[in-house]
C-alpha cells in the first residue's frame, strides 16, 4: 500500500533509486510552481462568491483542448456516480455534439491557457448559444478569447501563467468544475501529505527509475491495461501528459491505452507473443455496486460463475493475467484503487505528475514545453489565412 487507498506494485526490477529521491528533494526544497499547485496552499483565483453563483446551473458546458479539459473530464468520469448535475464536454472538432440546450439553468465554461487556441475558438463560436451564461478562463492578457469574453460581458478567471495545461489538473482549470459537481476539492490537494509519506516516496523513486531503466532497453511503448472504464479520460489525461511532456529530442515514451478485459479477445495475443519492446501499467478500481451472476441461469459446466459479481470477474481475470505476465518475463506494474473518491483520484494526479517531471529532469529534457506542437499551429494558420 502506498496510500491507505492505493495498492502499487512496482515493476520486479533491481534499480537504484537514490539519485532519483535527491532529485525528488531539491524539486520539493525547490518549491516548484506545478507542485505548488498540488498542495493546499494553492490559492485559487475564483472565489467562494464565484462559486456559489454559478452553483444553479443544472446544465454545463465545457469547451476547451487537450489540457485544458482532459484533467476535468477525468474527474467528471471518475466520480460520476457523486455528481448530480449534467456536464457535456466539448473537446475536439465535432461535426455534432449531443448537447442540452436548455436555456435556463445552462452555463458555459470555455477554457484555454493561451486564449487564442483555434479548436476552442471555433467550438466556443457554435456551441456558445446567446444570452447564455459564460465563465472563461485564460491568461490575464490580451487574447482572442479575452476580448470575446469583454464583448459578452462574462467573468474571465486568470490560469496561471506559470502552469501548463497538462498540469493545471489541480489548479482553477479543474478545480472550479469540480465545485460545481459538488465534489470535495481540499481532498484532491494530496500533495502535503505524500511528500512525508516514506512508502509513497520510495515507490514513486522506484517506479521513475525501473521506467528509465526500460526505456534505456528500448522499450518505448507503455501499455495501460485499464479495467475500469470509469478511468478511460484518467489515461488520457495521462497519455497527453506523458507524450507531450517526454517526446523531446528524440527521447519519449508512447502510452497506449487498452481497454480490458476486452483487449484480452484482440490486442493481448501481440502483448504477450509480440515484439519486446512494451512495458504495462496494470489498473484496477474496486467496484462495490457490481451487477451479480444470476446463478438459476448458469449451467453445471460453468458453476464457478454462481453468485460472482462481473466485477469478480475482471478482478480475477487481471490476476490471472498478471500471473502469465509474471511466466513470460514481461515488464509491469499494477495499481489497484481500493476507494473511488477525490482523495485516491488526487492521490493519482500527484503521482503522474511528479512521475512524469522526474523523468524529464533525469533524461535533462524540459518536461514542461511544447514546441514542435506549435509548428503545426503555425502550418495551419498559414493554409486558413
Amino acid at each position: 500500500m502506498i496510500t491507505k487507498s492505493i495498492f502499487f506494485k512496482n515493476f520486479r526490477l533491481k534499480t537504484n533509486n537514490k539519485s532519483i529521491k535527491k532529485d525528488l528533494k531539491l524539486l520539493i526544497k525547490k518549491n516548484d510552481d506545478i507542485l505548488h499547485s498540488l498542495s493546499t496552499k494553492y490559492k485559487n483565483s475564483y472565489s467562494k462568491k464565484t462559486i456559489l453563483s454559478l452553483k444553479k446551473y443544472f446544465h454545463i458546458k465545457i469547451i476547451g483542448m487537450g489540457g485544458s479539459i482532459l484533467g476535468a473530464e477525468a474527474i467528471y468520469d471518475f466520480l460520476k456516480h457523486k455528481v448530480k448535475k449534467n456536464f457535456y464536454f466539448i473537446n475536439n472538432l465535432k461535426s455534432k455534439n449531443n448537447l442540452n440546450n436548455k436555456k435556463n439553468k445552462s452555463l458555459s465554461i470555455i477554457i484555454s491557457k493561451s486564449g487564442n487556441t483555434l479548436e476552442t475558438i471555433s467550438n466556443t463560436n457554435i456551441y456558445l448559444k446567446n444570452k447564455e451564461k459564460s465563465i472563461f478562463i485564460t491568461e490575464n492578457k490580451t487574447s482572442y478569447l479575452s476580448n470575446i469574453a469583454k464583448k459578452l460581458k462574462s467573468e474571465i478567471i486568470h490560469h496561471n501563467n506559470f502552469i501548463g495545461g497538462r498540469y493545471s489538473v489541480l489548479s482553477e482549470v479543474g478545480m472550479l468544475p469540480s465545485e460545481l459537481m459538488g465534489l470535495k476539492t481540499s481532498q484532491f490537494k494530496q500533495m502535503n501529505n505524500l511528500i512525508k509519506n516514506k512508502e509513497f516516496i520510495n515507490s514513486l523513486t522506484k517506479n521513475v527509475s525501473n521506467t528509465l531503466h526500460l526505456v534505456k532497453k528500448k522499450k518505448f511503448n507503455s501499455i495501460i491495461l485499464n479495467y475500469d472504464e470509469k478511468s478511460d479520460n484518467l489515461f488520457k489525461w495521462y497519455q497527453q501528459l506523458i507524450a507531450e511532456s517526454l517526446g523531446k529530442k528524440g527521447n519519449g515514451i508512447l502510452p497506449i491505452i487498452s481497454s480490458m478485459p476486452k483487449d484480452n479477445h484482440s490486442t493481448m495475443q501481440l502483448y504477450l507473443d509480440g515484439p519486446k519492446n512494451n512495458f504495462f501499467t496494470f489498473f484496477y478500481v474496486k467496484n462495490d455496486s457490481s451487477p451479480k451472476i444470476n446463478s438459476n441461469k448458469i449451467l453445471s459446466s460453468h458453476s464457478y460463475l454462481k453468485n460472482k459479481t462481473l466485477d469478480e470477474i475482471k478482478f480475477a481475470q487481471k490476476i490471472a493475467t498478471e500471473k502469465v505476465f509474471f511466466k513470460k518475463n514481461l515488464p509491469y506494474r499494477s495499481f489497484e484503487i481500493i476507494k473511488r473518491n477525490e482523495k485516491s483520484l488526487g492521490e493519482l494526479f500527484c503521482f503522474f505528475i511528479l512521475e512524469t517531471i522526474l523523468l524529464g529532469r533525469a533524461l535533462k529534457i524540459n518536461p514542461y514545453d511544447q514546441p514542435s506542437v506549435e509548428l503545426i499551429k503555425q502550418e495551419t494558420s498559414k493554409i486558413l489565412i
